[in-house]
C-alpha cells in the first residue's frame, strides 16, 4: 500500500439523524482525489458503516465511473433485479426505475442471492427540487429494536421471496437474467438455490429461501440483512397493491416475502419494521456532485419520494457470498 493511497482525510462530521458527512476538495480531479484517499475512505465506512462525501463535484457519467473503479474492488454485474436500471458502462447503473412518487423503502442490495455487494457506491449528478434522499439506517440497530420472538422465527425460518415475472412490471425475464433462453435460466437458477416454475402462459415463478439474520464477514457483527419490507406486499402504495392483486391474483404478484415456511407475513409485521426503519434512518437531501459509500450488511438503504429530475449513478463492488456470513439457515435447492 502506497503512502499516495494512505493519505489523510478532513475530519468527518457527526450529526444526529444524518450520515457521516465528509468535505472534500477535489481540484477538478475527483478520480485523483478518490485514489488517493481509498483506503482512508474505506476506513471511515468500517467505521462508521456509510460517508457521504461533498465536494466532488461529480458530473457526468464517465469521471463518476472512474471514481467508482479507484474506490472498488471490481464492479458487479446487476443480476436477479427487481427493476430496470439503465446501464452506463461495466459494473456503472442509474438508480432503479420506480414511481418519484412512491418511496423505496429500507433493503440490503441482493440480500436474496447467494452473492451479494459488500459495499454499495451512490453518486447524485442531478438533484431533485424536493426529497429524493438516499436513506441509511444501522441494521445492527434495527435487529436490537425487533421483538426478540420475531427475530428468532426468522432466524429459524428465514425469508421467502417469490416473484413472478412478466414484461409490465418490475424487471422482465431477458433484464433479470440476462438472457431468455429457459435452459440458460434453468441452469442459473439451479446453481443459485432458486426454484423455479413455468407456468401455462410461459411466465416464470421463482422461490428462494434465505436467512434474515448474518453476521458481518469482516467484523462479525449480527445483523439484520434482508429485503422482507420492502418486496412485501404490503408496503406498496393501497392502489397499486389492490391494482396488482386484481390484475395478477393474490399468489402471482410481481414479487412478494413470506416467512422462510411459506407461511405470510402480516401487514402489522412488515409496518412494524418499516417503523423501526424509519426511526433508525439517517439521511441528507443530495447535492449534485455528492458521493455516497455505503457498507451493505451494515447497513440499510432507502429512497424518498421526490420531485423534479434526479439522477444518481450507482455501483456494486467488494462481492460477499452469503456462506461467509454464517447463515442460519438452509436455502432451497431446485
Amino acid at each position: 500500500m502506497s503512502s499516495f493511497s494512505q493519505a489523510a482525510l478532513p475530519g468527518v462530521e457527526l450529526r444526529p439523524g444524518k450520515p457521516p458527512i465528509l468535505r472534500a476538495d477535489a481540484a477538478g480531479d475527483a478520480p485523483g482525489w478518490a485514489a488517493k484517499h481509498r483506503y482512508a475512505l474505506r476506513a471511515v465506512v468500517t467505521e462508521h458503516r456509510s460517508v457521504l462525501v461533498r465536494g466532488l463535484g461529480l458530473r457526468d457519467p464517465a469521471g463518476t465511473a472512474a471514481v467508482f473503479q479507484q474506490l472498488g474492488s471490481g464492479l458487479m454485474t446487476d443480476e436477479e433485479a427487481f427493476a430496470v436500471r439503465r446501464s452506463y458502462s461495466a459494473g456503472v447503473y442509474s438508480s432503479s426505475a420506480w414511481p418519484a412518487n412512491q418511496p423505496m423503502c429500507m433493503h440490503h442490495e441482493h440480500s436474496y442471492r447467494l452473492e451479494f455487494p459488500g459495499l454499495m457506491l451512490f453518486a447524485c449528478l442531478r438533484a431533485p427540487t424536493q426529497g429524493g434522499a438516499t436513506g441509511v439506517a444501522d441494521s445492527q440497530a434495527v435487529l436490537d429494536a425487533l421483538p426478540g420472538e420475531l427475530v428468532e422465527r426468522f432466524e429459524r425460518d428465514g425469508w421467502l421471496l417469490t416473484r413472478t415475472y412478466n414484461d409490465e412490471i418490475g424487471a422482465s425475464l431477458t433484464e433479470a437474467f440476462g438472457t431468455a433462453d429457459r435452459a440458460a435460466i434453468e441452469n442459473y437458477c439451479r446453481a443459485n438455490a432458486i426454484e423455479y416454475d413455468w407456468q401455462p402462459g410461459g411466465e416464470l415463478r421463482t422461490r428462494q429461501r434465505r436467512s434474515a439474520v448474518v453476521r458481518h464477514p469482516v467484523t462479525r457483527q449480527r445483523c439484520w440483512f434482508n429485503q422482507i419490507a420492502f418486496l412485501n406486499q404490503w408496503t406498496l402504495d393501497p392502489e397499486v397493491r389492490e391494482y396488482l392483486v386484481e390484475v395478477y391474483g393474490p399468489d402471482a404478484l410481481p414479487f412478494n416475502t413470506h416467512f422462510g415456511n411459506g407461511d405470510p407475513i402480516s401487514q402489522d409485521i412488515v409496518h412494524l419494521l418499516n417503523t423501526i426503519y424509519e426511526t433508525n434512518t439517517a439521511r441528507e437531501p443530495w447535492h449534485a456532485g455528492d458521493l455516497l459509500l455505503v457498507d451493505n450488511i451494515r447497513t440499510a438503504h432507502s429512497r424518498e419520494p421526490y420531485e423534479g429530475p434526479r439522477e444518481v449513478l450507482v455501483a456494486m463492488t467488494d462481492p460477499v457470498r452469503l456462506t461467509d456470513c454464517s447463515p442460519t439457515v438452509k436455502v432451497i435447492t431446485g
